[in-house]
């Protein structure tokens, strides 16, 4: 079996740091034009890191061009403010800086690392990157056929990369986070340089932006520098619309997505979850980690330890300003497909029944925190924490509260949760990946399949009513 390294837990809500960590002192400026700067200083090295977010993402793609925002993401570094690509990225790497931009299901962001005597440097990349990008036809067209060009790769050797893609649209269908952010072969054929073009037009505006700087400058002339960057910049034409939440799976079905000769079978079990600001997110953490997010897990545990069913088996928490996807994830040997998947939703049962126990709590606890990661160590992990809480209207409570909250836990409280948010065995979404020939009669039992081969070159796939 083909090794796979995997991270033990995404939790996109963010990550856990102890009870003695809380956010740095840092100075909130609202802008006329609606942007929103973020400033703190930290002075132990000479370097700065920003954040910048446009809100909007994959999400706000327009029908059937699923893609879009990742394409003006790769497109905003191939040229901008005058330079072109090769200048561009010159500019940046003849200092030590490093400067990229990307998307998500609900933002475009720029990221930026350089050192702080090259401070004016950084804030004008950063500014032509989102205020005069090129957007030249030549980079759309290579960027755009590169895109495609790797899904197709994928799908011929790594198809575990596209599991988000395949599940999420799913289970999401026609639902804004049914769209895949790298975009799917059929749609970015259909993107047109012109569309993009109106796409940054319309969703790219100064009422949109979030810029967060940590590092070693001070505040005054930092937010002097800031305001002249981006203070001017005209809002977006189109409002941004509210993602609503996405109803829950009623029942069970399955997507089998036939790859021919697949030795090995990718799988994804899930529902919809919760959202952002789902009240008790330390006992969703605690909760999580201890079904699925770390090494002595029950998922790990079971189809890992105990059955050798797999390298890896884990669950993902998707916490965005809506519910997203709560789904498990693993993978096995085609001939022990419904062996494994019949052991996760087995151990999702023991899960709801079982509940958890103090000690269960206290060890899961002590995981969390002894887990504290590199969120506010770093100028770039801070200004992106900043970025974050801003982007999403959280406030230093969910930094500075979280170690009491996590402390506070009780069997009950978790139990609770466990029932909120993970899904009941009779509720269930699976995307399977692999030898349709195979395995197909056998995963009927899950409920009604929906049959695609893996050549097909969309994700989303039309769900029965």
């Amino acid at each position: 079996m083909k090794r796979l390294v995997v991270i033990a837990l995404c939790l996109a809500a963010g990550p856990a740091w102890s009870q003695d960590i809380t956010l740095p002192e840092f100075e909130r400026v609202a802008l006329d034009n609606g942007t929103v700067l973020l400033l703190a200083e930290k002075r132990d090295i000479p370097l700065i890191g920003l954040r910048a977010v446009v809100r909007g993402g994959a999400s706000t793609d327009p029908p059937d061009r699923a893609g879009m925002a990742g394409l003006l993401a790769s497109l905003l570094q191939k040229g901008a403010g005058g330079r072109d690509a090769a200048a561009f990225a010159d500019a940046a790497a003849n200092v030590g800086g490093r400067i990229s931009a990307s998307a998500s299901a609900e933002a475009v962001s720029v990221s930026a690392d350089f050192l702080s005597r090259d401070a004016d440097l950084m804030i004008e990349l950063v500014a032509d990157m989102l205020l005069r990008p090129t957007l030249a036809e030549e980079e759309f067209v290579k960027e755009r056929d590169r895109a495609i060009a790797m899904i197709q790769a994928a799908k011929g050797s790594n198809p575990a990369t596209l599991m988000p893609a395949y599940t999420r649209g799913f289970l999401f269908g026609e639902h804004p986070y049914g769209n895949p952010v790298s975009g799917s072969e059929a749609s970015l054929a259909e993107v047109g340089h012109d569309e993009l073009r109106e796409f940054y037009d319309t969703r790219f505006g100064g009422d949109r932006l979030v810029v967060a700087v940590a590092g070693d400058f001070e505040t005054g002339p930092m937010k002097a520098r800031l305001e002249a960057a981006f203070g001017a910049w005209a809002p977006a034409a189109a409002a941004l619309p509210e993602i609503p939440a996405a109803a829950r799976a009623s029942g069970r079905r399955v997507l089998l997505v036939d790859k021919p000769g697949a030795a090995q079978t990718y799988f994804w079990i899930g529902n919809v979850g919760v959202a952002l600001d789902y009240p008790r997110r330390a006992e969703l953490r605690i909760a999580n980690t201890l079904f699925g997010g770390r090494f002595t897990s029950m998922l790990m545990t079971a189809l890992r330890v105990e059955r050798g069913l797999t390298y890896s088996a884990y669950s993902v928490v998707e916490q965005l300003s809506a519910p997203g996807a709560v789904t498990i994830r693993s993978y096995t040997e085609t001939s022990r497909t419904t062996e494994a998947i019949d052991l996760a939703i087995e151990q999702l049962g023991e899960l709801h029944r079982r509940g958890v126990n103090d000690e269960m709590i206290a060890s899961a606890r002590n995981y969390i925190m002894g887990q504290f990661p590199p969120t506010l160590e770093t100028a770039s992990a801070l200004a992106a924490m900043l970025a974050f809480l801003e982007q999403h209207g959280l406030d230093r409570s969910y930094i500075d509260a979280y170690g009491e909250a996590l402390e506070a836990a009780t069997p009950v409280s978790v139990h609770n949760t466990i029932s909120d948010v993970f899904p009941l065995t009779e509720n269930l979404v699976l995307v399977l990946i692999g030898d349709a020939a195979a395995i197909r009669e056998d995963v009927k039992k899950y409920g009604p399949v929906t049959e695609i081969p893996i050549t097909e070159p969309s994700f989303r796939v039309p769900v029965s009513p």
